[in-house]
């Protein structure tokens, strides 16, 4: 039997690439690796932030051979721009081929409210069809997750989300997690072939403030429970780089994990 540790996952992006944005204080120079095995999560998710890192991956990914699984952006955060106009599928699918612990990619900040042409994410469906098709065609095969916030339900994206093996589904601003069990079960009608994935954030970036101890809690117990009713199959916390800020919300995570990660999950 598993235990809840080997279900959970670390947000991870370069090290210092939120510095001095979203109200945290202090500097930060944890890389994704590092802040993983500080939390003792053995999973992660790599993501482009601001376009960072660039490729080749290969040295940035080094680090990462300890890990369990990886799973790499394809497209990156909505300040990636070059994302916009180019995917990092084919250097994925290169890294996977170096290491076999990279099990999957992502699709970060992927839909938004609809555009003059009535476009609700950053590439088409089509688009979407073939990067999976690309994935699954590799030597070894690999999955496709895709990032679904709250604000995202009302929009057309069943079908967006019908392509992706696992969606991971975030609640942007922290006052808005009074509302997760009502908005994830709405999830789970929008798209109830997905594997799931819960995602905490450890600071509200909504409101760039320090995210409440309570709804920490909040969020974590309550994916505790839908992982043991099987609604969800993991959780994921972000992020790395703001892992050694001395964080209240960080620090009780890693405590949370330490009592709760050798659990049968």
């Amino acid at each position: 039997m598993s235990s809840v540790r080997e279900h959970l996952w670390l947000w991870g992006h370069e090290a210092g690439s939120q510095n001095g944005r979203f109200g945290l204080p202090g500097l930060s120079r944890i890389t994704p690796s590092e802040a993983a095995h500080d939390l003792g999560i053995p999973n992660l998710v790599m993501v482009a932030f601001g376009g960072r890192p660039e490729p080749p991956f290969t040295q940035h990914a080094i680090p990462m051979r300890s890990l369990a699984r990886v799973v790499w952006s394809i497209v990156g955060d909505s300040s990636s721009t070059r994302h916009d106009e180019r995917t990092d599928l084919e250097e994925v699918l290169a890294l996977a081929a170096e290491f076999p612990n990279v099990t999957g990619a992502i699709m970060d900040d992927f839909f938004h409210q609809p555009n003059d042409q009535g476009a609700v994410a950053r590439y088409g469906l089509a688009d979407v069809a073939r990067f999976r098709e690309r994935l699954h065609g590799a030597a070894r095969p690999l999955e496709l997750f895709v990032v679904l916030y709250a604000h995202d339900l009302g929009l057309p994206v069943a079908e967006y989300l019908s392509e992706a093996e696992v969606t991971t589904f975030w609640t942007w601003e922290s006052r808005d997690l009074k509302a997760l069990e009502d908005n994830f079960a709405r999830f789970e009608a929008l798209a109830p072939g997905a594997r799931k994935l819960l995602g905490c954030y450890m600071w509200d970036y909504g409101a760039s403030q320090p995210m409440p101890l309570d709804r920490m809690a909040h969020q974590c117990e309550t994916g505790l429970k839908w992982l043991g009713e099987g609604r969800i199959e993991g959780m994921i916390f972000l992020a790395s780089c703001i892992c050694d800020l001395g964080l209240e919300t960080v620090e009780w995570t890693r405590r949370w994990i330490a009592e709760v990660g050798d659990r049968p999950g």
